[in-house]
């Protein structure tokens, strides 16, 4: 990927949130038309997850702070309000680069007070989202987690991930390596509308098989379901069965939840797109977040003999060779909590 032409603009007035985020310049190239790209010094790395989230997991690292996926029903999104920016499309174009993430990672992982807990990757913005390719950031923390000997986990859309799977290889003879594939659509016209910036249905079933063959187990998110556009038994079905030939040891499925300010960016696509499901899902989600419980029985009703059809009821957990010195973690973002079924 070249990065010329590149135009260089450290207004701070701009975007006032970057003051408190350590802003080195912002930049714009042609091959990312119509995004600005924030590098930025992080003070830290490594994240606390809060007691009361249940998560498998209790700390995260973002190489990243918003998306170029662009996906619609991004949970993530309402993060960026944090620095000033609107939860729409700045999210999907107004991306911060933390460029010292690994050197900082390295630093926290030798304090005496580390006790080598699970990191999970991938639980906010996407590690392998396309601007990964210019600025190689999972490599350095990649490898400082492992010479740290701390397990980790990585869940992601991109198939960037492929670059590095000599590296994890590498690693995961040294600690205990999880890797998630995120994939909920077969339908490709689909899913250019709801998650423009990701790569192909087909292209991620590669992946998956790319992994496997690597010699992991790859659990694969199918999520979020989407109501009335992709949870049918027939779309289900397929996507199952692509998953379970593709090589994924489990899935793990739960319906499209939408907090905050992600709500009225997916209902202002989905009128525009589908209007004739506005009214139903107002029933469905009323004003809250989440579907209705019933919903949700509904669906995990549907999807277990799917499930047990494409064999594809193993453990939510992914082993490298190190397995046995620590146990496997699911990969998972922090929705997961609200999961209906974990297979």
């Amino acid at each position: 990927m070249r990065w010329s032409d590149q135009s260089v603009d450290a207004d701070d007035g701009a975007f006032p949130g970057f003051a408190r985020s350590g802003l080195v310049r912002s930049v714009q190239t042609p091959e990312f038309e119509g995004i600005t790209f924030h590098e930025v010094l992080a003070k830290s790395a490594l994240n606390r997850v809060p007691e009361a989230s249940h998560l498998p997991f209790h700390f995260t690292v973002n190489t990243f702070r918003g998306c170029t996926h662009a996906c619609r029903y991004c949970f993530a999104r309402p993060t960026h309000e944090y620095l000033d920016l609107d939860a729409g499309r700045d999210f999907d174009s107004q991306v911060v680069v933390k460029l010292n993430v690994a050197a900082v990672l390295r630093r926290e992982l030798r304090r005496r007070s580390w006790t080598r807990e699970v990191v999970a990757l991938g639980t906010n913005t996407d590690p392998y989202q396309r601007a990964e390719g210019r600025y190689r950031l999972m490599p350095g923390v990649i490898t400082a987690l492992a010479e740290s000997r701390t397990p980790f986990s990585i869940l992601t859309k991109g198939t960037l991930l492929r670059r590095d799977l000599p590296l994890l290889r590498q690693a995961a003879g040294q600690v205990s390596v999880s890797i998630g594939i995120s994939l909920a659509f077969f339908d490709a016209d689909l899913q250019k509308q709801i998650e423009p910036g990701t790569p192909s249905p087909a292209a991620r079933l590669a992946l998956i098989r790319e992994v496997a063959d690597a010699g992991f187990a790859p659990h694969v998110m199918v999520a979020p379901v989407i109501p009335y556009l992709t949870d049918s038994s027939s779309h289900l079905d397929e996507l199952l069965g692509a998953i379970g030939a593709a090589g994924a040891s489990g899935v793990t499925a739960f319906p499209m939840h939408l907090r905050g300010a992600t709500k009225p960016w997916f209902l202002e696509w989905l009128a525009a797109e589908h209007p004739a499901l506005v009214r139903r899902y107002r029933g469905l989600y009323g004003r809250g977040a989440y579907v209705t419980p019933e919903y949700s029985s509904w669906l995990r009703e549907r999807m277990r003999p799917l499930v047990v059809r494409h064999s594809l009821a193993g453990s939510g957990g992914m082993r490298g060779d190190a397995a046995d010195d620590a146990d496997a973690t699911p990969v998972a973002r922090p929705e997961l909590q609200q999961a209906l079924t974990l297979f």
